[in-house]
């Protein structure tokens, strides 16, 4: 009779040979062979509206389910093992550092807390597995959109990293709409070994010059950076870029570096909203306001540097940046989204506990809602929060506190 530890390995044996199609069976063989009665992949569609369920081998149809709704849902959005009423079913989050994937939903005669607890190492390894095979599987990418993308978004979105990244010191997350038809605005966030880069890009346009201005824009930040260029470096090049290259495009952009060790946040604004700073769950206003420089593509920079501006966060303290596409949204009565509606949902939502990930999602959805769903501009939205050694803890022992928490519905 096979081990659990022989099952795992077996999974991790044949997946290195199977496509994006043959995933789903593959984890449920591993589930059948652990003692589960089955089990099905579901991955959150591009706007985080749904979960899709990947093919099964047996030829089971697709479903879909809502995330706002469904017990399936309240997995994904909490990041937290949720359990049907009878027992029998529990939906695990499927999460890669702390990006949200999807659920796996695994049944049983007898789902006792040793065997869901396995279950949640199945869904480790099926969450990894389902970012390896994306990087190459049209099925996994097309399973997260519900219609055509234009071409401008696709070459945007190629450049785009995962929309949450952090560690025990930081997290990130950002979002990025319409999501099918985005047309200059882009976004960067990584880790290097002194803290968090951020980058929020918002070239003029909304057609395909606009997009390849963005990604050369995105480019020429990343090259800089890892030859070890300063923010004013990365921005000179943004700079020089457009102007030999993309001629009739302007772009405002925000860069900014934050420090972990000690929560020395700098930046350098080109034209762009200033970034809004969020303490003890209220906006101090004007705090990181600074006089902008020139927007990018002018060739100005050359010889005339930009400034490079510096505050010191408190732990606990987010960042928000975001795009003009986020406050100048009108409802079809003509309401202006505004600044203050968009910091004051970002806090009611982390007030009432939603992870970064979760309180940006409702944000997108709230902005959709207010023009109709009728997007009439770009709008970007990232937020960072500095939590010096606050969340490790929390990222590691999530699914295993609320194994012991069983949800209802």
């Amino acid at each position: 009779m096979s081990t659990y530890e022989d099952v795992l390995a077996d999974l991790l044996a044949r997946s290195h040979l199977l496509s994006g199609r043959e995933l789903a069976g593959l984890v449920e063989d591993a589930g059948r062979g652990m003692g589960l009665r089955g089990t099905a992949l579901y991955v959150a569609d591009l706007q985080q509206i749904r979960l899709v369920a990947l093919p099964q081998p047996r030829g089971e149809g697709h479903r879909t389910l809502d995330v706002d709704t469904s017990l399936a849902g309240l997995a994904y959005r909490t990041q937290r093992v949720q359990r049907s009423r009878d027992g029998g079913t529990a939906w695990l989050p499927m999460i890669d550092g702390v990006e949200r994937l999807g659920v796996l939903m695994v049944k049983a005669a007898d789902l006792d807390d040793a065997l869901l607890g396995r279950s949640e190492t199945l869904a480790e390894i099926a969450a990894l597995l389902v970012v390896s095979k994306s990087s190459h599987s049209d099925l996994l990418v097309e399973a997260e959109r519900s219609r055509a993308m234009t071409v401008q978004a696709e070459l945007l979105w190629a450049f785009l990293p995962p929309r949450t990244i952090g560690t025990a010191d930081v997290t990130s997350s950002a979002l990025l709409e319409p999501a099918y038809d985005i047309g200059g605005d882009t976004f960067d966030h990584t880790l290097d070994d002194r803290g968090l880069h951020l980058t929020v890009i918002d070239s003029m346009g909304h057609d395909l010059a606009s997009g390849g201005a963005g990604a050369a824009g995105l480019a020429a930040c990343r090259a800089t950076r890892r030859s070890g260029g300063s923010l004013t470096d990365i921005v000179t090049s943004i700079d020089r870029i457009l102007d030999e290259w993309f001629t009739d495009r302007l772009m405002t952009a925000v860069v900014a570096h934050l420090d972990t060790s000690d929560g020395r946040l700098t930046w350098i604004n080109c034209g762009h909203p200033p970034p809004l700073l969020i303490r003890h769950g209220r906006v101090l206003p004007q705090v990181l306001a600074r006089e902008p420089d020139l927007p990018l593509g002018w060739g100005f920079l050359v010889g005339s540097p930009p400034t490079e501006h510096s505050e010191r966060l408190q732990p606990g303290d987010r960042i928000l940046l975001y795009s003009d596409g986020v406050t100048d949204a009108r409802s079809p009565e003509g309401d202006l989204y505004g600044e203050e509606r968009l910091a004051d949902t970002v806090i009611r939502a982390t007030a009432a506990g939603a992870p970064a990930p979760e309180a940006l999602r409702r944000l997108v959805h709230g902005l959709r809602r207010h023009q109709g769903h009728k997007l009439r501009d770009d709008a970007t939205i990232l937020l960072s929060e500095w939590h010096p050694g606050g969340r490790g803890a929390e990222v590691r022992n999530r699914t295993g506190e609320a194994s012991a928490r069983p949800g209802g519905g």
